[in-house]
C-alpha cells in the first residue's frame, strides 16, 4: 500500500495542541507516533494535544521528558511519551528499555525519533514540525502502514 500524507500549518501553540488532540482521537493501543522537529519546534504541545485526543485529564500537565526519558500518561488507553533527545545512540535506547513501549499496550510517543528510524515498527505515523516564524509551524502527518493509512485519511478529513 502506498502512503499517505497530510500538512498543516498553525499560528500558535494552541493551535498544535488543537491538531494533536484530532490526531489523538483517531489513536488506539499499539499505535507509535514519531515525532520530529528542531528544539522549540513544538513536539511537546503537540503531545499535549495527542494526550488529550486520548482522553488524558486537562488537569493532567504533561511535560517534556528530556531528562526523565519516558512519562507515561492514563487515558482511555495509557500514552507512553518519550524524549530520546540526551540518548547518544540507538544501543542506549535499547539498553535503556524503551523499545518495549514501542511494541507494548498503550500508545507511544517518541521525540527525536529522525535519530534511529530503523527501531521504530513498520505501523509508526511520522509527525515532522518544521519551524516557519516565532509562533507558525508546518506540521506534516506522514505514514505506510495501513493502520497508519486509515488515520492519516480520518484526520485529514477533519482538517480540511
Amino acid at each position: 500500500m502506498n502512503g499517505d500524507s497530510v500538512t498543516c500549518r498553525t499560528s500558535s501553540g494552541e493551535e498544535t495542541v488543537c491538531l494533536g488532540r484530532r490526531l489523538g482521537a483517531h489513536l488506539q493501543e499499539g499505535d507509535v507516533i514519531a515525532l520530529a522537529g528542531d528544539l522549540g519546534s513544538g513536539k511537546t504541545w503537540f503531545t499535549k494535544g495527542l494526550a488529550l485526543g486520548l482522553g488524558v485529564s486537562p488537569d493532567q500537565v504533561v511535560t517534556s521528558p528530556t531528562f526523565a526519558l519516558m512519562n507515561a500518561y492514563e487515558g482511555r488507553c495509557m500514552l507512553f511519551h518519550m524524549d530520546v533527545y540526551r540518548l547518544e545512540t540507538a544501543a542506549d535506547f535499547l539498553n535503556a528499555g524503551l523499545d518495549e513501549y514501542l511494541h507494548g499496550n498503550g500508545v507511544s510517543v517518541m521525540e527525536w525519533a529522525d535519530r534511529w528510524p530503523e527501531i521504530l515498527p513498520e505501523r509508526h505515523l511520522k509527525v515532522r514540525i518544521k519551524i516557519l516564524d516565532e509562533h507558525s509551524r508546518e506540521i506534516t502527518l506522514s505514514g505506510h502502514h495501513p493502520e497508519a493509512v486509515s488515520i492519516l485519511r480520518a484526520v485529514k478529513k477533519e482538517v480540511r
